[in-house]
Order: structure tokens, then C-alpha cells, then sequence
């Protein structure tokens, strides 16, 4: 049937929100706050959720169509989450979309900019990048933040793609 393509379950848009989820639960994690320094606010917040969804789109990038299908269903959970934060911060219909435009450029800038932070040979442009994002100005420890970031995307880089399709992503503690 032809309405069978469009109304079928795709497992992948599961996943991508159950990775997601994971993504989301761990920039959640007090360490980061308290032991950290990142400020506790909606732009801290956003900081960190968009540094571990960066994380898992670099980890689902380049392998296969069940992959790309899975890392679009991790931005889309993603950008329905800002969405939903957004309305519930009281911003009106009329400004929703602007905002996530503005968003949604922050978010893939910040990509970019992991990307070249953790795949350049300068040691000093991981923390400075985390100064100027997750940080943003307040005191705290970008080494740190940044030793948790290597970790995180060296961790991700070996995950099985059996774990990943589960919706199955491991983080490592916040250093102490």
C-alpha cells in the first residue's frame, strides 16, 4: 500500500530519542554545575545538552543510511526539546520560530566547532572554545570540562553500532 511507507514505524526515530534521552540525562549531571563551574542557567543548560548531542553526531556521522536515518532522529529529538523549553519558558508563537532559527545556527556553529577543536592539534582550543560556550564567561574549569569532552568523544568513537541502534550510549564521570 502507499500510505504503508508513510504511516510504517520507523525503529530509528526510537532510538535517535532514546539517545537523545541519554544525551540529555547526562548534561543534567550536578558534576557539571557544582564541580564544573557552568552556570545554572537556560543558556548553561543549553550549552551542555548541545555539547553532548554534538558528541553523538559525530559519533553517528558517516557509516550508513540506519545511522544517518538514527543521528537525524537525535537532532530532530533535539530540536523538539528546544521547542517544548522554549514554550514552557512562556516565549510566544510568533517568536518561537526565530528563536529556534537562531538556535538551531548556534547548535550547528557549535559542531563545527567541536569538530575542529577535537580534530586539530592545538591543545589550547578545546578549553577556549568551552570558555566562550559552556562556560561563557563564568569561573570555572574548561580543562577540566575539556579532559570530560576528549573522554566522551574518544568513548563514543569506540561504541559498538549494536549499542548505538539499542539506543545505548556510555558517558564518562565528570573528572575530578
Amino acid at each position: 500500500m502507499i500510505f504503508q511507507r508513510f504511516f510504517a514505524r520507523r525503529p530509528q526515530v526510537a532510538v535517535g530519542r532514546a539517545l537523545f534521552a541519554s544525551a540529555s540525562d547526562k548534561a543534567r549531571d550536578p558534576a557539571f554545575y557544582t564541580e564544573g563551574g557552568a552556570p545554572d542557567t537556560p543558556e548553561g543548560r543549553f550549552e551542555l545538552y548541545a555539547l553532548h548531542v554534538v558528541l553523538l553526531l559525530r559519533r553517528l556521522k558517516g557509516e550508513d543510511a540506519v545511522i544517518a536515518e538514527t543521528r537525524q532522529a537525535v537532532f530532530d529529538a533535539f530540536v523538539r526539546n528546544l521547542d517544548d523549553g522554549l514554550r514552557e519558558m512562556g516565549v510566544g508563537d510568533l517568536s518561537v520560530g526565530k528563536k529556534m532559527r537562531k538556535l538551531g545556527a548556534a547548535v550547528y556553529g557549535r559542531l563545527k566547532s567541536y569538530n575542529a577543536a577535537l580534530e586539530g592539534d592545538a591543545e589550547e582550543s578545546l578549553p577556549a572554545l568551552i570558555r566562550r560556550t559552556v562556560l561563557a564567561g563564568a569561573e570555572g574549569d574548561a580543562d577540566r570540562f575539556a579532559a570530560y569532552v576528549r573522554a566522551a568523544d574518544a568513548g563514543l568513537a569506540v561504541e559498538s553500532r549494536e549499542a548505538l541502534l539499542k539506543g545505548d550510549a556510555s558517558w564518562p564521570t565528570f573528572p575530578a
